[in-house]
């Protein structure tokens, strides 16, 4: 595996409470995870960047298609959310600062430009990913990163999902399909290279 150099920063999707058993889109894997997503970050938390997804506050507020899911998951806008839902999960919360947070309205945490001037604003040339979900969030923003030519490394054991067939599906496909462009490893290969 080609090493995680000084430009590599560690892009955190969406490990929210929104997302965790008390949320109303539950990732049971997310509970797993957390440990290896929370030392990944204490390591290097100048180097990482959580995102978190913002629903609307109505349905009425999103376009197209998503105006209909919204209607479906009417709980989950901030019309109804308990707003405590949408922080990050409690072991990330006190890495901010240093660490970043960025919010989307959207699966990719590439729609619009704040990512990407970050991205370029620090010289990163490799994102190490982790974080929810890994056939939903993640690969909406993992194919952005491939779009913009970023090497993508995917932290096998510090990804999850709602959805067991998405997930493995998924990762199969980031590994066999997307080879050339996405490496996937375990935490423990980036423990090596960013020790304690």
């Amino acid at each position: 595996m080609t090493p995680l150099g000084p430009a590599t920063l560690h892009l955190c999707i969406d490990m929210q409470r929104l997302f965790s058993t008390e949320g109303p889109w539950p990732t049971p894997w997310m509970e797993r995870v957390l440990p290896v997503v929370a030392e990944i970050a204490e390591r290097a938390p100048d180097r990482t960047v959580f995102t978190r997804f913002i629903p609307p506050y109505r349905p009425e507020d999103m376009p197209g298609t998503w105006r209909g899911y919204y209607e479906r998951w009417r709980e989950a806008t901030r019309e109804r959310l308990d707003p405590c839902l949408l922080e990050l999960m409690p072991p990330l919360q006190r890495l901010v600062p240093p660490a970043t947070v960025l919010d989307k309205p959207v699966y990719s945490a590439f729609a619009g430009h704040k990512l990407r001037d970050l991205v370029s604003e620090r010289g990163v040339d490799t994102l190490l990913i982790t974080g929810s979900e890994t056939d939903m969030c993640v690969l909406a923003t993992v194919l952005g990163a491939v779009d913009l030519g970023l090497r993508v490394v995917i932290v096998t054991d510090g990804v999850c999902s709602s959805s067991d067939e998405g997930h493995d599906s998924l990762l199969t496909l980031y590994s066999k399909r997307y080879r050339h462009q996405i490496q996937t490893i375990e935490s423990e290969s980036v423990f090596a290279q960013w020790p304690a």
